[in-house]
C-alpha cells in the first residue's frame, strides 16, 4: 500500500519537476525490501508497542533520503540567505530534525491534519508546499506560500494549519482540529506537534484533559530538542519524562533521529486514534544542529563538540543512507544523483526568492477570510482606506 510520503514525494517530483533517478545499475539488481531492527519505544499506559521488526523496501528509502535531503538543503540555503539579509525577522531552521516530519508523514494519511509551531519549513514542504514557495516566502515575496505575508514562522497549506507563532498555542487549537474531525464523523486525525521548551505551558494540560474527556483523535507530539531556546531540558523540568506528561493520556518515548521509529510509532498512534481510544503522546528525541533561532548562535549554551558528536552519529540522513547502501538497496552513484538533483532544485528556488516581486501594499488586507464579502481596513496610513478581498 502506498503510503501518504509516497503521495509527498509523488507530488514534489511532479510540481518542481524532478528527474526520476537512474542509475548505471539496473533495477534489478538492488535488493527490493529488507528488515531492520529498530530501537524499542518506551511506554506510559499501555499494553502493547510499536514494532521493533520493521522493512523498508527501495522505493520507500529512496523517498525518505530525497526529501530529508531536500528539507536540509532548503534549510542551510535559508541559513546563507539570512546572513546576507535577503531573509529577514524570525527565522527557526529544522536541520537536524528531518526524520520527525518524514517519519511522522510515512504513518500518517495526507486527509489528515496537522499544526505545528514555528520551526515549521519542513511540514510545509511534506504537507504539499514547494521549495520555491517555501523559500518566497522566507524571503517575503509575492510567489510565498502565504503570498509573502507570513515569512518563517506562519505557513499554511492544505489540512496544515500553520507554523504559530506564541509558544504552545497551537496545542489547543489542534484539539479543535480533532474535535472537527469527530464531530463531522470522519475517519481522519490531527498531529498536534510542540517543543520541549513548550511543554510546560499551562494550556497544553488544559488541552490534555479536554482531549482525553472527548476521546479526540488527536496525537499529541512533543519534539523534544533538547534545548527550549538556550536552556537545556534539565534546567526547564522538574520531569523531562514528556512522554509521561499526559498522566491519564498513554505516551510513547521515540527515537526521533531515525525516521523508521517515528514511521512506525506514528502507525502505532495513528491506529490507536483511529479505533476510537482517544489521544495519544509521543515524545520524539531529536536535535537540532543550528540555535533556536537565527539570531542564536547556539554554542553558547552547548559546545560545538556536543553538535558535532549528534552529527557524526545520529544523523538522520547519514543513518537512513547507511541502511540502504550496506544492504545494496542503492549505490553511492544513484544518492550522489539525488544530491545533485535537489541541490539544483534549492539553487532555482533561491533565484527566483529573490527576484520574485514583493506584494504591492494594495494586497495588504486582503485574504484576512476566505470567503467573507469585503471590508474596509482602516488606519493602515491615516489618509487611506483599503478594501480588502477574500
Amino acid at each position: 500500500m502506498l503510503t501518504n510520503i509516497s503521495n509527498v514525494l509523488r507530488a514534489c517530483a511532479h510540481r518542481n519537476g524532478a528527474a526520476v533517478v537512474m542509475s548505471a545499475r539496473t533495477y534489478a539488481d538492488f535488493t527490493t525490501q529488507a528488515s531492520f531492527e529498530i530501537k524499542k519505544c518506551d511506554v506510559h499506559k499501555l499494553d502493547d508497542a510499536p514494532a521493533t521488526e520493521v522493512v523498508l523496501t527501495r522505493e520507500e528509502g529512496l523517498q525518505y533520503y530525497r526529501i530529508m535531503q531536500t528539507m536540509r538543503r532548503m534549510e542551510l540555503k535559508a541559513d546563507q540567505l539570512y546572513k546576507q539579509k535577503i531573509i529577514r525577522g524570525f527565522c527557526h531552521l529544522y536541520d537536524g530534525q528531518e526524520a520527525c516530519a518524514v517519519g511522522i508523514e510515512a504513518g500518517i494519511n495526507l486527509t489528515d491534519h496537522l499544526i505545528t509551531a514555528y520551526r515549521a519549513h519542513g511540514y510545509t514542504y511534506t504537507r504539499g508546499g514547494t521549495v520555491k514557495e517555501i523559500m518566497a516566502e522566507l524571503t517575503g515575496r509575492r510567489g510565498g506560500i502565504a503570498k509573502g505575508k507570513g515569512g518563517s514562522m506562519h505557513m499554511y497549506t492544505k489540512n496544515f494549519y500553520g507554523g504559530n507563532g506564541i509558544v504552545g498555542a497551537q496545542v489547543p487549537l489542534g484539539a479543535g482540529v480533532a474535535l472537527a474531525c469527530k464531530y463531522q464523523e470522519r475517519n481522519e486525525l490531527c498531529v498536534c506537534l510542540y517543543g520541549d521548551g513548550a511543554a510546560n505551558q499551562g494550556q497544553i494540560f488544559e488541552t490534555y484533559n479536554m482531549a482525553a474527556l472527548w476521546k479526540l483523535p488527536v496525537i499529541f507530539i512533543c519534539e523534544n530538542n533538547k534545548y527550549g531556546m538556550g536552556t537545556s531540558v534539565e534546567r526547564a523540568a522538574a520531569s523531562t519524562d514528556y512522554f509521561k506528561r499526559g498522566d491519564f493520556i498513554p505516551g510513547l518515548r521515540v527515537d526521533g533521529m531515525d525516521v523508521l521509529c517515528v514511521r512506525e510509532a506514528t502507525r502505532f498512534a495513528a491506529d490507536h486514534c483511529r479505533s476510537g481510544k482517544g489521544p495519544i503522546l509521543m515524545e520524539l528525541q531529536t536535535y537540532r544542529y543550528h540555535g533556536h533561532s537565527m539570531s542564536d548562535p547556539g554554542v553558547s549554551y552547548r559546545t560545538r563538540e556536543e553538535i558535532q558528536e549528534v552529527r557524526s552519529k545520529s544523523d538522520p540522513i547519514s543513518m537512513l543512507k547507511d541502511r540502504m547502501l550496506s544492504n545494496n538497496m542503492a549505490s553511492v552513484e544513484e544518492l550522489k544523483e539525488i544530491d545533485v538533483e535537489v541541490r539544483k532544485e534549492i539553487e532555482d528556488a533561491a533565484q527566483f526568492a529573490t527576484t520574485d516581486p514583493e506584494p504591492p501594499l494594495d494586497d495588504l488586507c486582503n485574504h484576512i477570510f476566505s470567503n467573507e464579502p469585503p471590508l474596509e481596513v482602516r488606519g493602515t496610513n491615516p489618509w487611506t482606506k483599503l478594501k480588502s478581498v477574500s
